[in-house]
């Protein structure tokens, strides 16, 4: 099946970047204030989420670990957390140009909303794009529930919405490749 139909080149960053966001995708920063560093999309009705953060390139870790090293930094010290794979992607498949090296990882977290206590299963898909000649690690994060507490305001939100549409199905780990793929540069001046 081509994913891609639904979707067009999406500006990030003020057009410094594009990519083929999934069908449906909102963009946060209309609804509140997000850092000038990420772009955060959601699904209309599911609680799926894609982040793009621009983050300082961290010279002194190793390629092969520095995926491990930003989700570890994203996680916090937390014992929730566990990864459960870690692979390289080869670069010359991405549309992203001059990227020195690309991993990928998956994660499995127990996170709550809002600080509150109930905690949901989410799946966290991340794509690491390294920029060492602008000082940047690119990544890009996928964020899927797999179980939802029935005391979170997840819970609660989902028995308020009304399915889905089908044009509106939730997205699935190939439209969030599909994403890492299809990203490019387009003004360098971004990095300053």
């Amino acid at each position: 099946m081509d994913n891609t139909v639904d979707q067009q080149q999406h500006p990030l960053f003020g057009g410094a970047f594009s990519a083929l966001l999934p069908p449906g995708s909102l963009d946060v920063s209309e609804l509140r204030q997000v850092p000038d560093n990420q772009e955060v999309f959601v699904h209309p009705s599911t609680d799926q989420s894609i982040i793009i953060e621009l983050l300082e390139y961290q010279a002194g870790v190793a390629d092969e670990n520095a995926a491990r090293y930003h989700f570890e930094d994203m996680a916090g010290p937390s014992a929730n957390a566990e990864i459960l794979s870690q692979e390289p992607l080869v670069p010359q498949l991405l549309a992203l140009d001059g990227c020195s090296s690309a991993w990928c990882l998956t994660a499995s977290q127990r996170v709550a909303k809002f600080n509150e206590e109930a905690k949901n299963e989410v799946n966290q898909h991340l794509a690491l794009l390294r920029l060492p000649q602008y000082g940047t690690d690119l990544l890009l994060t996928f964020n899927n529930p797999i179980h939802i507490h029935p005391l979170s305001s997840s819970a609660a939100r989902r028995t308020e919405v009304p399915p889905p549409p089908p044009s509106h199905a939730p997205w699935t780990v190939e439209h969030f490749h599909t994403f890492v793929r299809s990203l490019r540069l387009l003004d360098p001046g971004i990095f300053g």
